[in-house]
């Protein structure tokens, strides 16, 4: 079987450089590096009683590493109101700065595009939140780049979304 089964004649793997972060279905513009999707399963060694030949290995605990998300700072940014339901900047009654509760989890996608832009992969990442938030990154007078925002997402699982099909890609 091919490697791309609905493009038989390509030889060339996916690039790292074409995708797509969406929050609450929205596109982050500007999103220009995402850390890898790690999912981690501990070993449980145990041997039963008269076994000589070594131990038994089983799967335990499952945790999913946290992901970062780097954006080019705009204006219409949806990051920072999401950031912003995890600490509150105004003293609620009582005196404490709590959190909202409400909507703090949300769903994201990532897709992986082909050359021409169409959606080849896309993994959705379940009840995430923000526990990490840098809003500015280091500003540089003699610098010659663009302003960037930083965010850690702390997520409850992903998977590979079944209903995205191998884009059939065109010749120009």
């Amino acid at each position: 079987m091919p490697q791309f089964p609905a493009n038989p004649t390509r030889r060339d793997p996916y690039k790292n450089f074409k995708f797509r972060v969406r929050i609450d279905g929205q596109v982050v513009l500007g999103a220009s590096k995402v850390s890898a999707l790690i999912r981690t399963t501990e070993v449980i060694k145990f041997r039963q009683g008269g076994d000589l030949s070594g131990p038994i290995l089983t799967p335990g605990k499952t945790d999913f590493t946290a992901i970062a998300v780097e954006e080019a700072i705009a204006f219409g940014s949806v990051i920072p109101v999401w950031a912003g339901m995890m600490w509150n900047h105004e003293a609620a009654p009582g005196g404490g700065r709590e959190m909202g509760l409400k909507n703090f989890r949300k769903n994201i996608s990532i897709e992986l595009l082909n050359e021409a832009g169409q959606l080849a992969i896309k993994y959705n990442v379940f009840r995430c939140w923000i526990s990490e938030y840098q809003p500015l990154g280091e500003l540089d007078a003699n610098g010659n780049a663009v302003a960037i925002s930083r965010i850690k997402i702390e997520n409850e699982g992903w998977e590979r979304d079944a209903d995205v099909s191998e884009p059939v890609e065109v010749a120009l």
